[in-house]
C-alpha cells in the first residue's frame, strides 16, 4: 500500500517543486519593484527582436524603466507601437517608462515593448538571454530573458500571476 501511495506522491511532488521552481526563475525584486516574465521573440528576418515583461510598483514613490541589456544585443530599449497613415511605426519612449505606485505595467509587442537592437546572434525558442533592465531609482537589475516563438504575444508559460 504504502508503495502505492508514493508512486502517486512523489510525481506529484516533484511536479510541484518545477512548477515553483519555474515561478521563481521569471521573478525578480528589485527595491518596491517585482519584474516578472522577461521575455523576447526569435526575430522575423530583422537584427532586431521584440519582448516584454510585467513590473508592479509596491512602494510609494514612482520609477522609471529607461532600457537594458541582453547578451548577443547591442542594447535593450524601451519602444511604443503606433499607427500613422496605416502603418505601424516603433520609437524610442523618451525618459522611459513610468511604473506609479501601486501600479502594474506590462510590455509586449503591439504597444509598450522591449526592442533588442543590433542582435549580433541568433535566438533559440526555449533558451534565456542573460541581461539587466535599468531603472532611473532601483538601478540595475539582473535578469534572464525567456526566448518565445517569432508569434507569441506573452511568454508561453505565462502562469497568470498577475
Amino acid at each position: 500500500m504504502l508503495s502505492h501511495l508514493c508512486s502517486y506522491v512523489l510525481p506529484a511532488t516533484l511536479a510541484l517543486a518545477s512548477v515553483s521552481s519555474l515561478a521563481q526563475a521569471l521573478e525578480y525584486k528589485a527595491g518596491s519593484l517585482t519584474i516578472t516574465d522577461p521575455w523576447v521573440r526569435v526575430p522575423q528576418g530583422s537584427a532586431q527582436a521584440g519582448g516584454g515583461l510585467a513590473i508592479t510598483n509596491t512602494g510609494s514613490a514612482p520609477d522609471y524603466l529607461l532600457g537594458g541589456t541582453a547578451s548577443g544585443a547591442t542594447r535593450v530599449e524601451v519602444h511604443m507601437t503606433s499607427h500613422e497613415g496605416g502603418t505601424a511605426q516603433m520609437r524610442p519612449v523618451e525618459g522611459g517608462v513610468e511604473i506609479k505606485p501601486g501600479e502594474t505595467v506590462r510590455l509586449a509587442p503591439g504597444g509598450r515593448h522591449l526592442m533588442f537592437v543590433e542582435l549580433k546572434q541568433s535566438l533559440s525558442e526555449g533558451e534565456q538571454v542573460e541581461g539587466t533592465l535599468q531603472f532611473k531609482n532601483a538601478g540595475t537589475v539582473p535578469v534572464k530573458f525567456e526566448v518565445q516563438a517569432a508569434t507569441a504575444r506573452a511568454p508561453a508559460n505565462h502562469m497568470n500571476r498577475h
